[in-house]
């Protein structure tokens, strides 16, 4: 097949992408888990256990450049202050960009600025507006180029 090179930026979530999430609701992987986060199944979401921070972590088979974060989280357990933090395969994690979404159940779209270059990338929810900072996430998504 063909790919076509262009400046759209095209979702970088595959098969091959590894996510690992801070916790799941009661264990409950098969109704909570991450795998609800990629699913686009608007029904089903990934619900975190409580206790700040939380975090979303993915791993891609190759570097990736982001362009933009697209998160619909549940009104009233959104995160308040995230950071995207990034890496390239065997470093540390730095800081890329803060973050901060509005409290609706709305798909809310992050511009990446400088689009950075990394293997993995890790979504951190620093608080949330739940009181026991549970996060609720019905679809994440990261768009961007691979290289």
């Amino acid at each position: 097949h063909t790919v076509v090179k262009n400046n759209m930026a095209a979702s970088l979530i595959c098969s091959e992408t590894v996510s690992r999430v801070s916790s799941v609701l009661n264990r409950d992987g098969r109704q909570f888990g991450k795998k609800h986060m990629f699913d686009s199944n608007e029904e089903t979401c990934w619900h975190s256990d409580q206790g700040s921070p939380q975090w979303v972590l993915l791993e891609f088979p190759q570097p990736v450049r982001v362009s933009e974060l697209k998160v619909q989280f549940q009104g009233g357990f959104t995160g308040n202050t995230c950071r995207l933090e990034g890496c390239l395969k065997d470093e540390e994690f730095k800081k890329l960009t803060d973050f901060y979404p509005e409290d609706n159940s709305s798909l809310q779209t992050f511009p990446i600025q400088g689009s950075p270059l990394a293997h993995k990338f890790k979504i951190v929810f620093e608080n949330s507006t739940d009181f026991f900072g549970r996060i609720i996430v019905y679809s994440l998504d990261v768009l961007g180029a691979r290289t």
